[in-house]
C-alpha cells in the first residue's frame, strides 16, 4: 500500500523539499483547473465513505487539458484545501502545488498516454482485492462486464509505484477500462470522474458477488458467454436518458 505514510521525496505533510526548507514556486491553478480540484477531492473523499479505500490507499486523478490533477501522498483526503491543488504534465514534472503527487502517478501517466481518458480511479476495494489473489481473471458473472470492455484481467502483481506495475497495468486494460491488480486492488478509467468512479464501484460489486456465490459449498456460479457479453454491451451504450 504505497500510498499511504511519507513519500521518501517529500517532506513533512507530504510537501516536496527538504523538511523545514523552502517550498517550490509553480504557477498558480486556472480557473478549469480549480474546479476539476475541487470535483477530484470529493470523489477521493467518496471512495472513504464508501469503503472502497482505507485512510489514503488509493488515489484519483483527472486531465485538464495538458495538466493531470492528482491526489497527493500520504494526505488524507478530508485535509486537501483548495490551495492544495497538485498537477503534473504528461510527463510527470509537477507544474502545480508544493504536495509529492501520489507514488502512483506512473499509472496514472500510462493510462493518459495510452487511451483517451479524462478520468483515474485506483483504490484498494478489499473483494476486488480478493479476487486478485484468486484468479486471472474476474469470471464473466454479471453483464455489467460488458461496462468495462469485457472479463475483467488480473495485472500481474508488481511492486507500488513502479515502471514495472505500470506495464503489467496496461497489458491487463488492453480492451478494456478498469483491471484488476494482483495482491493490490482495482484501477479504472472513464470520460469524467462520474464514470471512472461508478466503473471502480461496479468492479468491486461485481468481485463481491462472484465471491459469494462461489462460496456456496456443492454449487458453481453460472457465467455469462462471450455472445451474451457482447449483446450485453451493445444494450448498454445506449442506456440511460438522451438529450433533446
Amino acid at each position: 500500500m504505497g500510498e499511504q505514510g511519507r513519500d521518501e521525496r517529500g517532506g513533512r505533510d507530504g510537501r516536496s523539499g527538504a523538511p523545514g526548507g523552502p517550498e517550490r514556486r509553480r504557477r498558480d491553478a486556472r480557473a478549469a483547473e480549480a474546479e476539476a480540484w475541487g470535483e477530484l477531492v470529493a470523489t477521493a473523499r467518496r471512495t472513504v465513505s464508501d469503503g472502497l479505500v482505507v485512510g489514503t490507499s488509493g488515489n484519483v486523478s483527472v486531465r485538464v487539458g495538458d495538466t493531470v490533477l492528482v491526489t497527493p501522498s500520504g494526505v488524507p483526503y478530508d485535509r486537501l484545501t483548495p490551495d492544495d491543488v497538485t498537477g503534473v504534465d504528461l510527463t510527470g514534472r509537477q507544474v502545480l502545488g508544493t504536495l509529492v503527487p501520489t507514488s502512483e502517478l506512473p499509472m496514472h501517466l500510462a493510462i493518459y498516454g495510452s487511451t483517451g481518458a479524462a478520468a483515474v480511479v485506483h483504490t484498494h476495494a478489499v473483494h476486488a482485492t480478493a479476487v486478485s489473489t484468486l484468479v486471472p481473471e474476474l469470471p464473466a458473472i454479471h453483464y455489467m462486464a460488458a461496462d468495462l470492455g469485457g472479463p475483467v484481467r488480473v495485472a500481474p502483481y508488481a511492486t507500488y509505484g513502479s515502471d514495472e506495475l505500470a506495464e503489467n497495468m496496461l497489458r491487463a486494460l488492453t480492451g478494456r477500462s478498469g483491471c484488476l491488480l494482483q495482491n493490490h486492488g482495482t484501477i479504472t478509467y472513464g470520460s469524467t470522474l462520474t464514470q471512472a468512479y461508478d466503473r471502480t464501484a461496479q468492479l468491486e460489486w461485481m468481485c463481491r458477488l462472484w465471491l459469494t456465490a462461489s462460496s456456496v459449498p456443492g454449487l458453481t456460479p453460472s457465467l455469462l458467454s462471450p455472445g451474451q457479453l457482447a449483446e450485453a454491451g451493445e444494450k448498454l451504450k445506449g442506456y440511460g436518458q438522451t438529450e433533446g
